[in-house]
């Protein structure tokens, strides 16, 4: 079973807990989700499915978006309503205010990760550090904010939308608003609606996953759906031959060229290497020699 299911997870869940769960439905030990969701959180979260796993370090690193609801007059520990609460007013912001401070927290800028959160400092989980209440230090990160607006405001909450980048924390990007609009926040809910390609209409969720293969099977997105904003090319048999072995292929073991390809400069172009038929046999970058391909993550 290869390919990626996607959940709508419900809250109170860890994303681990889901993973247990579709293991025990799929009948498949090799499942692995593709991108943190806190247990406040529900929504999108795509599973890796068999050899879909392999991919997971591409379907991480895509863009995310969020439907957020942000509570002013409140902070927390955590950044969110399930930590301990660090102070309480009865301020209020206006709307005016918040879409001031949305103008900030757009673009591209440093994020520090909130301290309860699974990076590591010293080979030590962050969280674990700030339940002992020791001191967490955590570096900045470089984060990608494409949209934050208002969906709905009342004066005590907002809705806000975010598109972001990967690795972005929604619970620091309320505390930030709310430190912005000087009544201070935090994250009261969250819905991711959008995974990279995946989206809620792609999504089943727990309860119907478990009722039976005929549920979700219609809902496994095979490998050859994945991915394909990577450019392709397709293999003669002797370049799906090499490639099962790890060998570089050549303009001859292609039958349909992808031109010449740089060493130089930006991070590796990945292209998806095809069968015959269509079927998505390995990720490739450049080759040690002039025009080959190097299949670096094979799938068959």
């Amino acid at each position: 079973m290869d390919g990626v299911l996607v959940v709508d997870k419900p809250a109170g869940l860890t994303s681990h807990d889901v993973v247990v769960v579709a293991r025990r439905c799929l009948g498949e030990p090799h499942i692995g989700h593709t991108g943190t969701l806190d247990p406040l959180a529900t929504g999108v979260l795509p599973l890796a499915c068999g050899q879909a796993t392999r991919l997971i370090r591409f379907l991480t690193a895509s863009d995310k978006e969020y439907d957020a609801g942000i509570r002013f007059g409140l902070t927390t520990d955590s950044f969110d309503i399930t930590g301990h609460e660090t102070s309480r007013s009865n301020a209020v912001s206006t709307r005016e205010a918040v879409d001031r401070a949305l103008g900030s927290l757009r673009g591209e800028y440093l994020q520090t990760p909130p301290a309860y959160s699974a990076k590591k400092v010293a080979g030590e989980r962050a969280y674990v550090l700030a339940r002992r209440r020791e001191e967490v230090r955590l570096e900045q990160v470089p984060v990608r904010v494409s949209r934050a607006e208002v969906l709905a405001f009342d004066g005590a909450t907002a809705r806000i939308g975010i598109a972001c980048s990967a690795g972005f924390y929604v619970r620091a990007f309320s505390h930030a608003l709310g430190e912005l609009v000087g009544t201070g926040a935090c994250l009261e809910s969250l819905r991711r609606t959008r995974s990279g390609e995946f989206g809620l209409d792609d999504a089943i969720d727990l309860e119907r996953l478990q009722s039976g293969r005929d549920a979700w099977a219609e809902r496994l997105i095979p490998i050859e759906r994945l991915l394909t904003g990577f450019p392709a090319t397709t293999l003669t048999d002797e370049g799906r031959r090499r490639v099962s072995h790890g060998q570089d292929v050549l303009d001859i073991h292609l039958s349909k060229k992808v031109g010449k390809i740089s060493l130089e400069g930006a991070p590796p172009l990945w292209i998806r290497l095809l069968d015959t038929e269509g079927r998505l046999v390995a990720l490739a970058t450049a080759g040690t020699s002039a025009g080959s391909l190097h299949p670096t993550v094979v799938l068959i």
